[in-house]
């Protein structure tokens, strides 16, 4: 088997495996209570939040734990909204569903938002960034990563931009980027980013919203007063303890897997480059190392993937959370791609624990089954 779908979900790594299973076991206690077993399972999450606060050079007291990158999106999104109800917010064309959907629901609730038209490659500009800027402007909000394309947005540029504009906040989506593209909060004047551990070979069911001020939020749940009161819920104690563990797996190889993974996206991008009518649609600069992404104008993305399938190579054509829509790519269209190529499209993408030897056999897979389908449409 070749996976190669790792922007949508890693494999969880065996030692994270192995600390998920212990803490369940043995600091189940609600870190609420009390009682000594709830102190422990406090005193967990306490390591934990330290040990992010530490990566992301922050305070832990500005860390939030959710249930992953979705619900970290939208308590940034819908929270900085629902403080402000005349407000007006700004994104791109070319988000991930977990922030595009929010726009669009606050827009059924009333609440302006605009799309800057990102270029070809995915990208947006800080110019463009700002001549979108209104007085009653209060968020700008964006992915680092494009996760299809691969795309990296200039977020300090855009967040050297908002420092003009003390009344807007900033949040990035770092899900993407994460261990493979270096951010940083304060060169980038964030001032809400999210992350998920599922992405980095943790555990699906956790993530992480650090925010600058959680007092310019509003809780989207009502309960108990965990998190700050902005997540209520018993934390999931085990997979928080199990994404820190895997953020120090991944930060103790991080800069050398990032250079190994580039290579092999070089690489995989000359080999396919040679197939006569594929389109790469992955930026050739500024292009996150783990992610390609290709079209092949008049064969529909899903015959190509389950082709690949069929060889137990296994690749997506667009973001998971929009893969069974069965409709065009719209980050590709939102990039101004036609319409041939969004319908095409599909992506790979990789992790630490891809090996040159599968990336080159996808290669040649695709070599091999692109003309075959070419000349099938053909007739």
């Amino acid at each position: 088997m070749i996976y190669l779908d790792n922007s949508a979900t890693t494999r969880p790594h065996p030692d994270v495996l192995v600390l998920y299973t212990k803490m369940a076991a043995d600091y189940f206690g609600n870190a609420s209570s009390l009682h000594t077993l709830g102190m422990e399972a406090e005193q967990v999450l306490d390591h934990a939040r330290k040990r992010f606060a530490a990566y992301l050079n922050c305070m832990p007291n500005q860390l939030i734990f959710t249930s992953g990158g979705t619900e970290a999106n939208a308590v940034a999104i819908q929270g900085t909204a629902k403080k402000h109800a005349n407000g007006h917010l700004i994104t791109t064309t070319v988000e991930h569903a977990s922030i595009y959907e929010n726009a669009r629901a606050l827009e059924a609730q009333g609440f302006e938002v605009t799309y800057v038209q990102a270029d070809e490659d995915g990208r947006v500009t800080s110019k463009a960034i700002e001549s979108a800027i209104r007085p009653n402007t209060v968020l700008v909000t964006l992915g680092h990563v494009q996760g299809e394309l691969g795309t990296i947005q200039p977020i300090a540029e855009i967040g050297a931009l908002l420092q003009r504009y003390p009344q807007i906040k900033f949040h990035v989506d770092a899900v993407q980027s994460l261990a493979k593209v270096p951010f940083s909060l304060k060169e980038a004047n964030i001032d809400m980013l999210s992350l998920s551990a599922h992405k980095i070979h943790g555990l699906k069911g956790t993530g992480l919203l650090f925010v600058n001020n959680p007092a310019t939020l509003e809780s989207l749940l009502y309960g108990g007063g965990q998190e700050q009161r902005l997540r209520p819920g018993t934390e999931n104690t085990a997979g928080v303890a199990a994404f820190a563990k895997a953020l120090g797996l991944m930060e103790s190889q991080e800069q050398e897997q990032q250079q190994r993974l580039l290579a092999l996206n070089d690489m995989l991008r000359a080999k396919l480059e040679q197939i006569e009518g594929l389109v790469v649609n992955t930026p050739t600069s500024g292009y996150a190392p783990h992610i390609l992404n290709v079209s092949i104008p008049g064969i529909k993305a899903e015959v190509l993937v389950q082709a690949l399938g069929q060889r137990q190579i296994y690749v997506s054509t667009q973001s998971a959370c929009s893969t069974k829509t069965g409709k065009p790519s719209r980050v590709l269209l939102g990039a101004m791609k036609p319409r041939t190529v969004a319908e095409s499209a599909i992506r790979m993408s990789f992790s630490f624990a891809t090996t040159h030897e599968e990336v080159e056999a996808c290669a040649d897979a695709l070599k091999q089954i692109i003309p075959e389908l070419q000349e099938v449409v053909g007739k």
